[in-house]
């Protein structure tokens, strides 16, 4: 068998174990913290699986660029705590570029940058970079190096192909909570332009729309014609199924990560806003049947 290639003097296949082996450690470690934290089970993690490749690719920092400076510890340190902390901010950035939700926050920390990264984590990082590299990875280093080429070659192929169809479907997902949000959005934004047509129409004295659009829908439906109401009711139910879908789709990540936010929406809020919107819903649909029935009967 021809021999493994190699990256900065380890073997690639070795180094995928090693990715995958610390990413585990980082699940279970995150899992375990967070559970006691909100005392019930809260699997964490980005994937589906029990992964958590922040981890994985920090130990592969670690072990590929840190050990060299073994010798002077105080190097060791502080090159530990600039590399993993851009590392985190750097992952920070991306989630919450390319997914508008923020999976962290440190805002409530002092000295933190945009709530991604913050001082008291980072000399935490230098810490765990010494614990990693001193003292956890030897022993994982020497039973790793027992496997046979061949297992290790086997168990590549196996975990990557596991590992690209959890992505592909974590990426898939996040796909479709990001489009319905923005649908949401969207038929928020034209409830509201709805909303303030309405009030221009009427010419009447009610207030903006925004964080009170919901407690005036009653008065201002009532004020509108017939065919306008219509209109907005029809608003209110695709708005509705829109907030059940993005609830729907949104639940794995808001149960793994409580404390997230999103930069464009807020996620806590969709179950309560279908509560509300159905509530104010329901009772339009009583108070315009109650009028037809006493139409009817009036006749």
């Amino acid at each position: 068998m021809m021999d493994a290639p190699m990256l900065l003097g380890y073997p690639i296949p070795l180094l995928f174990l090693y990715f995958i082996f610390y990413s585990f450690c980082g699940w279970v470690w995150e899992t375990a913290y967070c559970s006691i934290k909100e005392r019930h089970y809260v699997p964490r993690g980005f994937l589906y699986g029990p992964l958590c490749p922040i981890y994985g690719v920090g130990f592969l920092l670690m072990i590929l660029f840190f050990a060299p400076f073994r010798d002077n510890l105080v190097v060791f340190y502080f090159v530990a705590v600039v590399v993993m902390t851009a590392w985190e901010y750097l992952v920070g950035w991306f989630l919450e570029t390319t997914t508008h939700i923020k999976y962290w926050d440190y805002s409530h920390v002092k000295l933190n940058i945009k709530g991604r990264v913050c001082l008291p984590v980072s000399l935490f990082w230098g810490v765990m970079s010494y614990v990693a590299v001193f003292w956890i990875h030897p022993p994982v280093a020497r039973l790793f190096a027992r496997i046979p080429m061949w297992l290790q070659y086997t168990l590549c192929g196996s975990f990557f192909t596991l590992l690209a169809v959890d992505t592909v479907t974590t990426v898939r997902k996040l796909a479709l909570v990001t489009r319905a949000m923005n649908k949401l959005q969207t038929a928020g934004d034209e409830l509201r332009l709805q909303m303030a047509l309405a009030k221009a129409d009427l010419g009447d004295n009610i207030e903006e729309v925004g964080e009170q659009l919901r407690q005036k829908l009653d008065g201002i439906r009532g004020s509108l014609p017939p065919s306008a109401a219509e209109r907005l009711d029809r608003l209110m139910d695709d708005y509705n199924e829109l907030l059940a879908r993005a609830e729907r789709q949104s639940r794995r990540f808001r149960n793994r990560y409580v404390h997230m936010t999103s930069q464009r929406y807020t996620l806590d809020d969709v179950r309560a806003y279908g509560a509300q919107w159905r509530a104010a819903l329901r009772a339009s649909k009583e108070r315009r049947k109650a009028a037809r029935q006493a139409g009817h009967s009036a006749k």
